[in-house]
């Protein structure tokens, strides 16, 4: 690894600080050099705040040293207005002369301009840098920018004999939830929550557990729910029902009298092609990311339409002998790891 590719090392892991607030913009990171020294670092604010850029440059303390110095940025600087001015502008105005950049932005308003913006001004500009690893940090931006739909993220806890959830008989014993993991995967699960933009249940997981769906044992941002409520079966007294995180529900039910105040409602067609329709609807709301936790029907839809692209998956020390089967998947397998007593399985469809 040579020293540019170690300093834009550094913008990735610096962005990564942006996770779970900065969507639907991207989660950017940037190093300026000066002298073989970081003199400035700086990553994204959450969404409507300044760009890793502005953040980069506002940390040198003293701004002389700018016009000899190399910023290093893991996406393309923006070159229009949005929330923000152009960070274009901004390298321009305190004459950088040299930019590495990692990953050409693929955004529509940006898709190269920025970089031909710094090149008009006389700035020496690198792209490429780390790119394989800047495409990775950036997958879910640019699963939404590429693919037009959210990066996906299916999550599911199976017992050791390969159930997600018990018989109907051991329900009706006991209407509680059923946990399959431990403390600790329960914990991370709500460290995951907390990095993607939305979450998504069907219908029956939501009347069998009448889940929260927000962030408990960890800090951050509660993401979007989105539920997918084909004949509004879903009490108004339901906790994913009481407005106080944005909610989407998905629907075949046209009657807006049905409507509850402070919830949006989406029209589906659930008799055709329902996964595409979802990520066509998310696309519409900006959702960058979307967190899939179930049931078994709602995970093998996605997984039958290919329209996935991490699956998480809990096997617990528990057994349940009978009940619901946890989903089929064949994906790539690039990582097992015990979590205390539970293994934690991660694949890629590859």
């Amino acid at each position: 690894m040579n020293i540019h590719e170690k300093y834009m090392l550094r913008c990735i892991q610096l962005g990564e600080k942006g996770l779970g607030t900065t969507a639907p913009n991207p989660m950017v990171g940037c190093v300026i050099v000066h002298n073989d020294k970081i003199i400035g670092e700086g990553f994204t604010n959450p969404y409507g705040g300044a760009h890793a850029e502005v953040n980069a440059i506002n940390s040198v303390k003293d701004k002389k040293l700018l016009s000899n110095a190399v910023l290093y940025v893991s996406l393309e600087p923006c070159s229009h207005f949005g929330k923000t001015p152009p960070c274009t502008n901004l390298i321009i105005e305190h004459k950088i002369p040299e930019v590495f950049i990692g990953l050409q932005d693929p955004h529509d308003k940006v898709a190269g301009r920025g970089i031909e913006k710094l090149k008009a001004s006389g700035c020496k500009v690198t792209v490429g840098v780390l790119e394989k690893e800047c495409r990775v940090h950036h997958k879910r931006f640019l699963s939404f920018q590429e693919k037009k739909r959210p990066y996906i993220i299916l999550k599911w806890a199976e017992t050791a004999d390969g159930f997600m959830a018990p018989a109907s008989k051991m329900r009706a014993k006991n209407p509680t939830p059923f946990w399959i993991t431990n403390t600790y995967s329960k914990q991370l699960v709500h460290k995951w929550r907390s990095e993607e933009q939305a979450i998504l249940v069907g219908t029956n997981t939501v009347l069998a557990d009448n889940p929260k769906l927000n962030v408990r044992n960890w800090e951050g941002k509660h993401p979007i729910r989105v539920i997918m409520d084909k004949d509004l079966k879903v009490p108004s007294s339901f906790h994913v029902l009481n407005a106080k995180i944005k909610t989407i529900v998905l629907t075949q039910t046209d009657d807006s009298s049905k409507y509850l105040n402070g919830i949006d409602y989406e029209l589906i067609d659930f008799s055709s092609e329902i996964v595409q329709q979802i990520c066509s609807v998310l696309f519409k709301h900006s959702i960058t990311s979307l967190f899939v936790e179930g049931g078994s029907k709602t995970l093998q839809a996605f997984i039958d339409s290919n329209l996935w692209d991490e699956a998480r998956i809990f096997k617990g020390t528990t057994t349940f002998t009978s009940g619901i089967p946890s989903p089929k998947i064949s994906g790539k397998l690039i990582e097992t790891k015990p979590i205390i007593s539970d293994t934690l399985s991660l694949l890629i469809n590859d």
